[in-house]
């Protein structure tokens, strides 16, 4: 859903060797958009090989996956599967705006200025059916589960979480939260730097976010959680309630 919370979630910085042993189901798909995002050439296209099949996500994911095998953490990949209904107008709403972007992109790439090419490449991008199940296959190949989740990989991801088959859900969303998983994991990379939008390098730390924490601070139960997400917005309700937000209600 990518709700809009950050603000007010306590959260605190751990070390990588914190997850040594621990089973840590990934929300793939999040995953795969932050590879195909970020992991470009430098006129802003894709990695790609020699037939013009994009491979940054399988760059990205053999990399990482072996930084993570090493440091002794068990990932878990949970794919989506189809989004409900209530989601559509969200989805129709990022296709528009991955159009636009491309539409820039081509005009960029016309003019051959590359670095409004760095900027929207990144904008308009799809995983396909191929992105998938390529993804599946590397992974599989690593020794490393996928699960296909029936419908949103998070709330899979939060009740593997619940139920104790993995000891935390990792993405860099909010949204496993509200399906009550007992441990968040945001910027599960050994990477200390990051690229932002805005094209400077920022620090990355690992962080855990404690469910039960969270309740406590804010002084509010997990129905309330669910009801300030659904003020702020989701992709089930964008935009939420006008005037209202994280911190204002």
């Amino acid at each position: 859903m990518g709700v809009q919370i950050s603000e007010i979630i306590p959260r605190k910085e751990i070390q990588i060797s914190d997850l040594k042993g621990k089973i840590v189901a990934i929300d793939a798909f999040n995953t795969l958009y932050q590879f195909l995002t970020t992991i470009r050439q430098m006129d802003g296209t894709p990695l790609m090989n020699s037939k013009g099949d994009i491979t940054s996500h399988l760059s990205g994911l053999f990399y990482r996956n072996l930084s993570l095998l090493e440091a002794g953490i068990k990932p878990v990949y949970v794919f989506d599967g189809s989004p409900p209904a209530l989601k559509m107008q969200e989805i129709e709403r990022r296709k528009e705006l991955k159009r636009i972007a491309q539409g820039k992109f081509e005009k960029a790439k016309e003019r051959e200025d590359t670095e409004s090419m760095k900027k929207y490449g990144g904008r308009f991008v799809k995983i396909t059916d191929n992105i998938i199940q390529e993804s599946k296959e590397l992974l599989t190949a690593l020794g490393i589960p996928v699960i296909q989740a029936p419908g949103e990989g998070e709330a899979e991801a939060a009740e593997l979480s619940k139920i104790g088959k993995v000891w935390a859900a990792a993405s860099q969303d909010y949204d496993a939260l509200l399906y009550g998983a007992p441990y968040l994991v945001r910027n599960l990379t050994l990477a200390r730097k990051r690229k932002s939008s805005a094209g400077i390098y920022v620090d990355v730390n690992l962080e855990l976010i404690e469910f039960q924490k969270v309740l406590d601070i804010l002084e509010i139960d997990k129905d309330q959680l669910i009801s300030l997400a659904i003020i702020v917005g989701t992709d089930y309700n964008p935009g939420g309630i006008k005037g209202l937000g994280q911190k204002k209600l």
